[in-house]
């Protein structure tokens, strides 16, 4: 049943889990006692947890009064593992041993399995008699429904929809009236054969068969035979076969599920091994790499391996490829004890040939002081084995081997330093085994609290620089913030590094208000110190006309704190103060000139504090248009290669008179204004229609033009 999140939605005002609880209660009324019933849950304990799956009832008679109860105390919250719930509640009914039914409800899509329809699958092929019936509760999505249908016809139930109580209540009805008693097992033909080897050949003669049958007894046995084939009558169930080849004096086991049907069972026999053998020293040290010879039949992938001896072939605690071992050796592992070196063939991941070997312990020593302020780098000497990634670590007394918080590697040296945690409290210092990150020794620390003091005024300006006068332990990095109170020691508005000395300059905020000036250590940003400080308001005004023509550069006096890159600008009415069409850096004097918009419109001049663009002061401005006139002559001919042309317009620096294509942007030929009046302009080198335009350097914006036809002749 779907305990997810989504249960609490509503039909008709009514929660899904209030409607699925009440058509319970009417289902289990009508439920035969002495059917086997139970009730597995998913989504109901906890938020985002793939794993919420819970048989809250064991399958067994007379269970609806408890399952009901189970029911009722449903309280959705979690994700919807519909597919790995199905195949909890399969197992808690031994689907593999006996007939099994599953009835899921559920109101949405799959969240956790990728591929439900190959979970349904898998439970129909290893099941002796399995069957999920789905009824979808106020399901709509595309994807859910096939999802949902895919199950039910994997296993061959049904699959039913419902989008209210009535239909939640007649489906379920429906497919709890298709459980009921199986009839007998019937016996099937089985025919039992023999191969030598995956898609091997078959073997012929020679092969002794013995069948187990579900209780564990013997079932059939039979003497050597001339063929491999053998036949005989088995109820459903799940057996074992043993195949022994006598000739070549391998076996092979296989369990295997009999169904109604009739049906082949192959025995895979081994393929007779090609012989291999390692020769190693008999004891080596944890962690070392040891050189290993070898014989064999260097099949692509073979590889030795060291193992437990308790570790299946495949197993290992590491290995190397044959092709490799001459350059790598074989890493022995971080526990002492007795392993085994295994020759192990790719061909059939079969172990060929073997070897004991002994690992032994080693001794490592650390030498460090036993107490530290906090985020001091301390010296620690060592001796240990200094394999490659060994580490010495600091970390809390009950943390495993790879928790730490500080570490330096032991190729950095003997002695070495290592950084202290930043916050007071009793920690170890370790020596860490890379491989597993197996610890090797342990010294205590006690790590103190270390102190810092600030010196600074309680109040300044909005922008201002002012000087911080400190002491602290000017570690690496360590720094001075400006922060709002209440911030994390990370978080602030401007900071100093304290490398820069003391006292040491430190910017305030572009806004008042109420801040902290503070020592922040910078490993995990502790706040060693801290000083409150008022931000105050900073003024500015601003001084010019209050209508200007386009283009034009206008006269501004300002007064104002004058910060480094504070700057005059021009905006549209409403744009945000890091937005302008054009500045002037304050550093460029009072009064200074600012260049006006090119577009005609209202518009504001304002004094901007450069830190985070705040406008301190605004004057509005209003840009007028300006024209141009142009007199010309209505056509040339190329051959006459310039026209002159008399114009009538501001004359602003980079302005031009240009000739251009009728209807194009840009220009064929032009020339500056400030080349005289009238202007002698270049001709196109082709006949056709132009226009003669005068054009604003600024944004090339066109303030008059006049036609112009370029003849032949």
């Amino acid at each position: 049943m779907d305990g997810s999140g989504s249960m609490w939605g509503q039909i008709d005002g009514v929660n899904k889990i209030v409607i699925a609880r009440t058509v319970v209660g009417q289902i289990l009324a009508d439920f035969p006692p002495d059917e086997n019933l139970g009730l597995t849950v998913y989504g109901h304990r906890e938020r985002g947890n793939c794993a919420d799956i819970e048989t809250i009832v064991a399958p067994g008679p007379n269970t609806g009064a408890e399952i009901l109860e189970a029911v009722n105390a449903i309280n959705p919250r979690g994700k919807t593992p519909m597919t790995d719930a199905i195949i909890a509640a399969a197992q808690a009914l031994r689907y593999t041993e006996e007939a099994a039914t599953v009835i899921l409800v559920s109101d949405g899509i799959e969240t956790c399995n990728p591929d439900p329809c190959a979970a349904a699958r898998a439970l129909e092929e290893a099941g002796i008699d399995f069957t999920a019936h789905v009824v979808g509760f106020d399901v709509t999505e595309a994807a859910a429904l096939a999802q949902m249908q895919c199950i039910a016809d994997e296993t061959g139930g049904q699959f039913l929809t419902a989008s209210n109580a009535d239909e939640l209540s007649d489906a379920l009805s429906k497919v709890t009236a298709t459980v009921q008693a199986e009839p007998g097992p019937i016996a099937a033909l089985v025919t039992f054969r023999a191969i030598r080897g995956e898609d091997g050949p078959e073997v012929t003669s020679n092969v002794v068969w013995q069948i187990s049958g579900p209780e564990g007894g013997l079932i059939e046995g039979g003497a050597a035979t001339s063929r491999s084939a053998f036949t005989t009558d088995l109820k459903p169930g799940k057996y074992t076969v043993i195949a022994r080849d006598v000739a070549g004096n391998s076996e092979g086991t296989l369990n295997f599920v009999v169904v109604e049907a009739a049906q082949t069972v192959t025995v895979v026999l081994p393929v007779p091994q090609p012989d291999a053998t390692i020769a190693a020293q008999d004891a080596a040290p944890i962690g070392s790499t040891i050189p290993v010879e070898w014989t064999g039949p260097n099949n692509a992938r073979d590889y030795i391996s060291v193992a437990a001896l308790d570790q299946t072939e495949t197993s290992y605690v590491n290995y190397t490829y044959v092709s490799e071992l001459a350059d790598k050796g074989l890493l022995m592992p971080p526990t002492p004890g007795t392993y085994e070196l295994r020759y192990v063939s790719s061909a059939n991941n079969t172990v060929l040939a073997t070897r004991p070997i002994t690992i032994n312990p080693i001794e490592v020593a650390l030498t460090a002081p036993t107490t530290a302020n906090a985020g001091e780098s301390v010296t620690i000497s060592w001796d240990g084995p200094d394999y490659g990634r060994d580490y010495i670590s600091v970390a809390t007394p009950d943390g495993n081997g790879d928790a730490y918080i500080n570490y330096t590697y032991t190729k950095d040296g003997n002695p070495l330093d290592l950084l202290m945690p930043s916050e007071p409290g009793e920690y170890e210092v370790r020596y860490i085994l890379a491989q597993d990150n197996t610890i090797m020794a342990r010294a205590p620390i006690s790590v103190q609290d270390v102190g810092a003091t600030l010196a600074a005024p309680d109040t300044a300006a909005v922008g201002e620089t002012i000087s911080v006068d400190w002491t602290g332990p000017n570690y690496d990095r360590d720094y001075i913030s400006v922060a709002k109170v209440g911030d994390a020691g990370g978080q602030y508005e401007n900071y100093s590094y304290v490398k820069e000395g003391a006292p040491l300059p430190l910017l305030m905020p572009s806004e008042a208000g109420t801040y902290e000036i503070r020592y922040i250590i910078a490993q995990d940003n502790v706040i060693l110190a801290s000083q409150t400080i008022t931000v105050e308001e900073v003024g500015a005004s601003l001084t010019a006309q209050s209508v200007a023509p386009l283009g034009a550069s206008v006269v501004v006096d300002w007064t104002g704190p004058d910060y480094t890159r504070d700057y005059i600008s021009v905006a549209r009415v409403g744009d945000s103060g890091g937005q302008y069409v054009s500045y002037t850096y304050t550093e460029s004097g009072a009064p200074l000139k600012l260049l006006m918009p090119s577009q005609a419109g209202d518009y504001e001049i304002r004094y901007i504090l450069a830190q985070d663009n705040v406008v301190l002061s605004r004057h509005p401005i209003t840009v007028e248009p300006v024209k141009a006139k142009l007199i010309a002559p209505p056509s040339a001919a190329l051959s006459a290669q310039t026209v002159s042309v008399e114009w009538d317009g501001p004359d602003y620096s980079g302005d031009y008179v240009s000739i251009s294509k009728t209807g194009e942007s840009g220009y064929v030929t032009y020339a500056y204004t400030n080349a005289g009046n009238p202007l002698t302009v270049p001709l196109p080198d082709a006949a056709g229609e132009y226009e003669i335009r005068y054009v604003l350097g600024q944004n090339e914006v066109v303030l008059g033009s006049a036609p112009l036809t370029v003849t032949a002749d």
